[in-house]
């Protein structure tokens, strides 16, 4: 019995420290680009020079490993001096980035949960096949529908405005999914029973559905946030303006003179979904886990 015992923690221990190898490899990315956010140009050319030749050249294939420098040799803050003092442009897109992302996670929350609420309490035939094409629309890569969103956007004549961004982020089917399988398993007898007591509608959504709901909240709010915080496809399409672009589209034209701007850039851009990510961390969990509790 006691060795099994000690088996049983030896196994533990093992799969403790690989999940922690795994954890560790998967934040080596994040702290890399933290830490030679504070390289200056001239060290990063002497550390990277011959990758980013490769990489911007359209050259070959390094035939020798990459060695990577997680500490700089002389700490610099004058990439950060240049994004947040000297060259407002980049400021100026990082708010670009939060008047796209936060009317979209706002509004998109919104038209999911009464949508959602529609699901829970319509009983009718049509709606399992309502639902199952949510799912399916679900399953299509947003780069299939911008030729779509982008012809819309030329007939309603918002191209190259946020709206053109805004109003195709507002109505994505997987919000409503998460939010509908959360609603699901809310007894049908509380709707009924508020209803009993006088509760309208409105009243049953805001008062008991919706605090049911709150760790899948924060987990679409947390998913939605980061999905459009990164979003580059779309605003290349539909943007066309360089002004009113956010700044994810900086991060993805990146060039070899600018590549220790772009790690002081990135640094700050990882802020905001890290401290959301952070905050709602639980609920984020609790939220997943309880969308599969449901059966459709």
């Amino acid at each position: 019995m006691k060795n099994k015992t000690n088996r049983k923690k030896f196994s533990r221990t093992l799969i403790f420290l690989a999940l922690w190898a795994v954890g560790l490899l998967f934040l080596a990315p994040m702290v890399l680009t933290f830490t030679n956010s504070f390289m200056s140009a001239e060290e990063i050319t002497v550390h990277y020079g011959e990758v980013l030749s490769q990489s911007t050249g359209g050259g070959d294939y390094m035939t020798e490993a990459v060695r990577l420098q997680f500490i700089p040799d002389i700490v610099s803050f004058r990439q950060y001096k240049t994004f947040l003092l000297e060259c407002p442009k980049y400021l100026y897109k990082f708010w670009n980035s939060v008047f796209l992302v936060v009317p979209i996670v706002t509004l998109q929350v919104a038209v999911a949960a009464l949508a959602a609420y529609g699901f829970a309490l319509y009983q009718g035939r049509g709606r399992r096949i309502l639902f199952f094409s949510y799912i399916l629309l679900m399953l299509l890569p947003s780069q299939v529908t911008l030729v779509p969103n982008y012809l819309m956007a030329k007939w309603l004549k918002i191209l190259n405005t946020r709206l053109a961004v805004i109003l195709p982020g507002i109505f994505t089917p997987f919000s409503v999914y998460l939010l509908s399988k959360a609603m699901g398993r809310i007894p049908k007898e509380q709707i009924e029973a508020a209803s009993l007591d006088g509760a309208g509608p409105w009243r049953t959504f805001t008062q008991v559905v919706l605090p049911q709901c709150k760790s899948t909240m924060y987990s679409v709010i947390i998913l939605v946030f980061i999905d459009n915080w990164n979003m580059v496809e779309q605003v290349l399409v539909l943007l066309t303006d360089e002004d009113k672009q956010p700044l994810s589209v900086f991060l993805s034209q990146i060039n070899a003179g600018e590549v220790s701007l772009a790690f002081a850039v990135a640094t700050v851009y990882m802020i905001p979904p890290l401290l959301l990510f952070l905050h709602g961390e639980e609920h984020l969990a609790a939220g997943i886990a309880d969308s599969g509790n449901w059966k459709e």
